[in-house]
């Protein structure tokens, strides 16, 4: 029989969080949050039903956690993700682009399958 002691001065270690937001995307969403009146408290991000693929991210700002929620800091930004999400964007990352054709918000998701003609939509 063995025994195994935990020293309580060192910190658990923490679990990398299932998604990853790109500086650029942090320094993004804090922008566009700072013109907000009430300036929201988080980001929330998510998988949705819908699109021609079945699923569609989401993003939208959020004042506080629901109950199903996990909450991970990226640099001061709090996201939101909720428990059903967090399976479909584990190993996730978003960034935030500007091209001659547009900018917006990019999903790499290492989960996908497949994507739609248009690409608004995936499928797992």
């Amino acid at each position: 029989m063995s025994t195994t002691t935990v020293d309580p001065n060192i910190a658990p270690a923490k679990k990398a969080p299932p998604i990853s937001l790109t500086p650029t995307a942090v320094n993004k969403v804090k922008e566009i949050m700072a013109q907000q009146n009430p300036a929201p408290s988080g980001l929330r991000v998510g998988v949705v039903g819908g699109g021609c693929s079945g699923f569609q991210y989401s993003m939208s700002f959020e004042n506080s956690a629901g109950l199903m929620d996990k909450v991970y800091d990226f640099d001061g930004l709090k996201v939101f993700v909720d428990a059903t999400s967090v399976m479909y964007l584990n190993g996730a990352t978003v960034d935030y682009v500007e091209t001659l054709e547009g900018a917006g918000f990019k999903f790499e998701n290492p989960n996908v399958k497949t994507t739609c003609g248009c690409g608004s939509s995936f499928s797992v």
